[in-house]
């Protein structure tokens, strides 16, 4: 210290600052000398600097010691590295700049252009082409606040992780680094090479690789569209849960469900509460709920309230069994073909047709839907009944139906007397799904009540080898017999309260499905009616 006087009169001391050279000074003096005056406390320790110089800082008053070259710094478990820095040691912190380099443990490393690191509350900014590493996730961003006591990453000016195949960005981030997981907020996006899955909310553990999303959130792809309100997805192993709005399009189906499970890989998914199910390609509809569906071979099964529904203009087909089951079958010339089956309770509505049966199957080859074991279809007033049945259709329309064996019509007259006519096999003849012609063949017998209004006046009874039916607006208009008829006509016995019948008549109007609900009372079945068998010849699989 030297004290010298001015020109003007005044005495002034000039204190010279002594420079540390560390490569020539001892780092046990040097530790003591930077953290002595707090001993016991966890301090920040200068490991290595190539010069430290020790100054106040103009702007604050600050104690501190410049540090440059090759400064390296440590407290508890982070070791900091960085070309330059100021040490604040009765304060415990520390600015740094240049290639700076945190690290935590094994696995994190921390870089960026400059650093403030307070050691007392263990809380640090990087600031400046930041990137985060741990493992095998990269983060990087412009700004990031880490809590190092909690291992706590935070960003709020837009970030990019890279873990494995996938990119995330997002606008602000927390990431978790003791559990692995990032937490996401605003246009959140991950881009990989199969999808692009986009949320406003998102978790995603990077050692599971695992995506949970909350809010709106999209996952689109050449063979897949995923779109829910809440779910997870585990995008290495291709699997995925999902609720809330979820819908579920492989680019053939569309699946909806209050809640669904996918798995990618094994192309295997379920859907639960309000499923649905929706074909594009064949305009069908198929809702329950619950559905299970499998990609390859292709095919889904669909119960609990289940319903098929194909939309043809204004009159849509609505068929209800327990179980509906459907399957893509390939014929020999290489095409696919869809063949729907239903089990069990099994009954349809539409405006023009309705009908009932215990099981059935529909096959879009040839458009035939083919009824086993007690079915009965209703054509406006007429009741069809017999072993098995065939409607088969053309652009979604009721064309031709066959009745095989014990082929029965009916339709009612008044309150006791019924039109009939039975034979071993029927074909009726459809136009704009309306019945207006049938043919019955083999041992065909007919009641026909003659009426004149309303009146009757007349009763046919005849049998011949084939007979020819004509029906207008529901009703029949006219029989032609064919092929040595025989019968008689009688006049009505007055006060007769018997209706005549033809073996095996059953009416069965109280079964009949008048609207769509009707398809779901489990009460509308005949008690008289005896248990079915499974057909032998339909199987599930």
């Amino acid at each position: 210290m030297k004290l010298l006087r001015n020109t003007f009169g005044y005495v002034i001391f000039r204190i010279s600052l002594p420079a540390f050279i560390f490569c020539s000074f001892p780092l046990d003096l040097l530790c003591q000398h930077v953290s002595g005056s707090q001993a016991g406390k966890k301090k920040i320790e200068v490991i290595h600097s190539a010069v430290g110089i020790e100054e106040l800082e103009r702007l604050t008053g600050r104690r501190l010691t410049r540090l440059l070259g090759d400064v390296s710094l440590k407290h508890n478990d982070i070791l900091m590295t960085c070309d330059s820095a100021h040490f604040y040691t009765g304060h415990n912190q520390t600015k740094a700049w240049g290639r700076i380099h945190m690290q935590q443990g094994d696995t994190l490393h921390l870089y960026g252009d400059s650093l403030f690191y307070d050691g007392t509350t263990q809380a640090a900014s990087v600031d400046g082409n930041v990137e985060l590493i741990d493992q095998q996730t990269h983060l990087y961003t412009n700004s990031v606040k880490y809590d190092v006591a909690n291992k706590i990453a935070r960003y709020n000016d837009h970030g990019k992780i890279i873990n494995g195949e996938n990119t995330l960005t997002s606008i602000t981030g927390v990431y978790y680094v003791s559990e692995n997981l990032y937490h996401f907020k605003d246009s959140v996006k991950i881009v990989n090479p199969d999808y692009v899955m986009t949320a406003d909310t998102m978790d995603y553990n990077s050692r599971s690789e695992t995506a949970y999303f909350t809010g709106p959130s999209e996952l689109v792809g050449d063979s897949l569209y995923l779109y829910c309100e809440k779910g997870w997805y585990d995008t290495k192993n291709d699997i995925s849960r999902i609720w809330k709005n979820s819908v579920i399009d492989n680019r053939q189906q569309v699946i909806r469900g209050d809640s669904m499970y996918y798995d990618g890989q094994a192309g295997f998914g379920q859907s639960f509460r309000n499923t649905s199910i929706t074909d594009t390609t064949n305009n069908i509809i198929v809702k329950g709920d619950y559905a299970w569906y499998s990609k390859t071979p292709e095919k889904f099964m669909v119960t609990d309230k289940a319903l098929f529904i194909q939309a043809s203009g204004n009159d849509s087909l609505f068929l209800h069994a327990d179980t509906i089951f459907a399957v893509t079958r390939t014929t020999a010339e290489g095409k696919n073909y869809r063949l729907v089956r239903a089990y069990f309770g099994t009954r349809i509505f539409s405006k023009n047709l309705q009908g009932k049966c215990d099981s059935l199957s529909y096959s879009f080859q040839d458009s035939v839907i083919r009824m086993y074991t007690l079915p009965v279809l209703w054509s406006d007033q007429n009741q069809l009944t017999a072993d098995s049945m065939a409607l088969f259709t053309v652009n979604r329309k009721a064309d031709r139906l066959e009745l095989y064996n014990s082929a029965f019509v009916a339709a009612q007259v008044d309150d006791i007397r019924f039109n009939q006519v039975k034979g071993r096999s029927l074909t009726g003849y459809f136009r704009d799904n309306e019945l207006y012609k049938i043919n019955i063949v083999g041992n065909a017998e007919t009641i026909y009540f003659l009426l004149d209004r309303d009146m009757v006046v007349g009763i046919n009874n005849a049998k011949c080898a084939r007979i020819e039916i004509f029906v207008s607006d529901g009703k029949i208009t006219g029989i032609n017999e064919y092929q040595s008829p025989e019968g008689t006509i009688d006049p009505p016995v007055v006060g007769n309260t018997e209706t005549p019948k033809l073996e095996g008549f059953m009416w069965l109007d109280k079964l009949r499905p008048k609207n769509i609900d009707d398809l779901f009372i489990k009460g509308l079945t005949d008690e008289s009616e005896p248990e079915p068998e499974p057909d032998p010849n339909i199987h599930l699989h």
